[in-house]
């Protein structure tokens, strides 16, 4: 069975919020970053912890994507998530390593820390925390609502 990309993205994405809310991780999906660029997916530790997971479906997906550095200003640390058919040592080794499938994940490498300033983690804690509050109030509306 031949997998789609969106379809490898899907569940590579699935996956890797699966693990990372096994190890207490509030995710947020698709969250757009003060500089415009778009976090696959954005994770809150308990500690406070901001971790950005940029999700690559495949060869084509990574070698065509060289945005990813710009991801790394916005979180204390940065990890690609791929499926298990991914060549992992196209990876920077400076990076975390999650390898994913829709029922689980695995974290593989652990991402070396990159504390942020105090202001930013502000900015950013802030951000994810009213992007979860507006989607969730969203789903509820969207839940109650029956039209007559």
């Amino acid at each position: 069975m031949s997998f789609t990309t969106p379809d490898i993205t899907r569940a590579v994405t699935q996956g890797a919020v699966r693990l990372l809310e096994q190890m207490s991780l509030a995710c947020v999906t698709e969250l757009v970053l003060a500089n415009g660029r778009r976090a696959d997916i954005m994770a809150l530790s308990e500690k406070g912890e901001i971790w950005i997971v940029e999700v690559k479906s495949g060869k084509p997906d990574f070698e065509s994507d060289g945005k990813w550095h710009e991801y790394r200003p916005y979180c204390d640390k940065f990890f690609f998530a791929v499926h298990e058919s991914f060549p992992t040592e196209l990876l920077p080794l400076d990076t975390g390593l999650i390898i994913a499938d829709q029922f689980g994940g695995a974290l593989i490498r652990p991402a070396p820390e990159h504390k942020l300033a105090a202001a930013r983690r502000k900015a950013v804690t802030l951000k994810l925390a009213r992007t979860a509050a507006q989607r969730f109030s969203a789903q509820q509306f969207a839940a109650s609502f029956t039209p007559e």
